[in-house]
């Protein structure tokens, strides 16, 4: 594989894009900080296909990034190959208003060809290339410049590895025929409505105890109230004010700013500054939730009663078992509070739908309903349909 110096111009973009538009698939990764900012910022970004590879600096001067974010996402017959990508479709999204498309992404792959549930990409190329990676450079601050060639090299290195893994683990898929398990988890991945920073909708994210609509109309108003002062000001949310305040805020509301002093998380200067008028205006102006706004309730206890904790911790077994005997990553059948809602007797659940449904949602139904049971077959856990379990018969005493 040819591996270019770092591109820092226009005219060295626009040619390489044009031979990477004609490619299969192209492997891409990203560099960026978002320690001290609400924005991810992008200091490089690395692409690969199965004959070339380079490192791209956005903060290079004038360089014109858009042939390389067109390919990205407008290219419909280029495959565009990530290793846990959720953070770099993010950032491509903050670019475009759009998600590179169509997509692989090769840690969610793993997860139906292995028990491996998030596979960190060091593991990945030992696992399937043996071999180790220098991690050296792997906290480097990527926004200072002039970058090292150990640092381009080690950017460069992610996505050259993952240009020859990624033919191995597609060939791997297609032999166990479970393509078709990931095509919704990659539109999932490539959903834009995923990326969308809606200030409206940040209270979703908070964990507040209890459904009552002016409490959580107030937490509404404030987390959008501290959303919309992060991305004006570029710091990490965090900064403004941690989740847990934001909460007790909500629960406790104080009745004037002079109170905010007595807020455990807010410094006392906000008892009279801007920052803390605005808050003081956000819960002013917040109304309950409507009945539609209020989030669903979560069911507690299952139908038998005070055995439902059991029933869910037998799902639970039931699902190890599963993913062990078929060699899937147990997270990719069933998540561990839907099995607490399936025991709840909750029904419109994605285990029981489509390939899921076939693959485990069917027996751990048939579990919650009596009809499996678990059995030792030479010296293995197994599960079995009630009616498959034959008794032996009673020696003659």
């Amino acid at each position: 594989m040819k591996i270019h110096p770092l591109i820092t111009t226009s005219a060295q973009l626009a040619d390489l894009c044009a031979r990477l538009s004609k490619a299969d698939f192209i492997c891409v990764d990203t560099e960026f900080m978002r320690e001290n900012t609400y924005w991810p910022e992008l200091c490089l970004i690395q692409v690969a296909d199965e004959h070339e590879a380079t490192a791209v600096d956005p903060l290079a001067k004038d360089i014109d990034m858009s042939p390389l974010l067109d390919l990205l996402v407008d290219n419909e017959d280029v495959l565009k190959v990530f290793h846990a990508g959720g953070q770099d479709v993010e950032i491509v999204y903050n670019l475009t208003g759009r998600t590179p498309h169509p997509i692989f992404d090769t840690q969610i792959a793993m997860m139906a060809i292995s028990q491996s549930e998030q596979i960190g990409y060091s593991n990945l190329v030992e696992s399937w290339l043996g071999l180790q990676i220098d991690k050296g450079a792997r906290f480097t601050d990527w926004s200072r410049r002039p970058l090292s060639e150990r640092q381009i090299e080690y950017a460069i290195g992610d996505v050259t590895h993952l240009a020859k893994i990624f033919p191995k683990i597609l060939n791997r898929l297609k032999k166990t025929g479970r393509g078709v398990w990931l095509n919704i988890e990659m539109e999932k991945l490539a959903d834009p409505a995923g990326y969308r920073n809606d200030p409206a909708l940040s209270w979703l994210r908070i964990k507040a105890a209890g459904r009552n609509p002016a409490m959580l109309g107030r937490l509404k108003a404030i987390a959008q109230w501290r959303e919309i002062e992060a991305q004006d000001k570029n710091i990490p949310r965090g900064r403004i004010a941690r989740d847990e305040t934001l909460a007790d805020i909500a629960s406790h509301p104080p009745k004037k700013q002079e109170d905010l002093a007595k807020v455990r998380g807010l410094s006392p200067g906000w008892k009279d500054n801007e920052i803390g008028r605005r808050l003081m205006q956000a819960i002013e102006n917040s109304v309950p939730l409507s009945d539609d706004e209020l989030p669903p309730r979560t069911p507690r206890g299952a139908p038998l009663g005070k055995e439902g904790a059991l029933v869910a911790d037998l799902l639970k077994l039931l699902l190890k078992i599963r993913s062990r005997e078929i060699d899937v990553a147990a997270r990719l059948l069933a998540r561990s509070e839907d099995l607490e809602l399936l025991a709840a007797g909750v029904r419109q659940l994605p285990m029981l739908e489509g390939w899921r449904f076939e693959v485990f949602g069917k027996d751990a139904l048939d579990l919650v309903e009596g009809k499996m049971a678990f059995a030792v077959v030479n010296g293995k856990l197994k599960m079995t349909h009630v009616d498959d379990i034959v008794e032996e018969p009673e020696s003659a005493g």
